[in-house]
């Protein structure tokens, strides 16, 4: 997933920030479908029920958070990129307690507050004068509006559940990804800045399809699937100090003072929302535990009963 800033970072120097986009989710979408299109016609009745939650999920996973990015990294460094895309779980607390009525907490509306604030430390760069000033560096906030994207995705790709398979379902979304950005792609190449098809071209589209796409999305996915969804929570840490390393040693950027301190807020809301979770579910374990040994003293009456009958 690093690798992505990366590719917003150089790439665009290369590819225009929306085709980039579009030709990463596209060639994605051409590998994924070699592996799975026998299965996905088959369910072919399933996409008709589902195409429009899965355009939504492409539009917003893929174009969103496709775009974005590219766009970001013509004005941004990949340290700021890095710690504003980390406050993505953050925005999926907000987002699931408005449209699915999920209880915010007071620990949780804390973490919000303290992310938020470390957000808004790194966009106006420690500098009161800029929020007052409403003077914000562009790429700031196109990588806001990433971690957004990316919150609805997570939220409702969790949410609404689907007859496809995994890979099946993710070749779809790719699908709808590219072709959300299709027409934007165009606009951008007759009135913005053509795309030039050479060595160049071909070696950033692909890469960005390969490494910040399908192995990073396989290799996440199994993370979640053997270690749990709270290790892989770890992973958006780990974003951060790449993003930090990758901006220093290849891109030659320098950590300022905003940089911890906002980072360190940002660290501390993602705490105190997961120390909340965390709290909570061992409740549900508490209770679940209580359930169960209720019901085997309920067993063990049962058997005395009939015992003492036997007899």
């Amino acid at each position: 997933m690093a690798s992505n800033l990366i590719v917003a970072r150089a790439g665009v120097q290369y590819v225009p920030p929306i085709s980039l986009a579009f030709w990463r989710w596209a060639i994605a979408f051409l590998i994924l479908i070699f592996f799975t299109y026998k299965p996905i016609l088959k369910n072919l009745k399933y996409l008709k029920k589902e195409y429009k939650k899965l355009f939504f999920l492409g539009a917003m996973g893929c174009g969103v958070c496709g775009a974005f990015p590219m766009l970001a990294g013509q004005t941004t460094t990949v340290t700021n990129m890095g710690i504003i895309y980390t406050s993505s779980p953050i925005f999926i607390i907000l987002i699931s307690s408005i449209f699915f009525n999920e209880r915010l907490s007071k620990s949780q509306f804390l973490g919000l507050l303290f992310c938020f604030l470390g957000v808004i430390s790194i966009i106006i760069k420690g500098d009161l004068n800029l929020l007052i000033n409403l003077e914000f560096t562009s790429g700031d906030l196109w990588m806001l509006g990433a971690a957004m994207g990316w919150a609805l995705y997570a939220v409702f790709l969790l949410n609404w559940k689907s007859n496809f398979k995994l890979f099946h379902r993710f070749t779809i979304i790719a699908f709808f990804g590219a072709l959300s950005l299709l027409p934007f792609s165009v606009l951008e190449n007759i009135y913005v800045s053509k795309v030039i098809y050479n060595d160049k071209f071909y070696f950033w589209t692909i890469f960005a399809a390969v490494s910040p796409g399908l192995i990073a999305f396989v290799l996440y996915a199994q993370t979640q699937k053997y270690l749990g969804a709270s290790v892989t929570g770890f992973t958006l840490y780990i974003f951060t100090v790449y993003g930090a390393f990758y901006g220093i040693f290849l891109f030659g950027e320098e950590l300022r003072e905003y940089h911890y301190y906002g980072a360190a807020l940002v660290f501390l809301g993602m705490y105190l929302v997961k120390r909340k979770i965390k709290l909570t579910e061992l409740k549900e374990q508490q209770i679940q535990l209580a359930e169960t040994l209720d019901e085997l003293e309920k067993l063990r009456q049962t058997t005395d009963q009939m015992l003492s009958k036997a007899k």
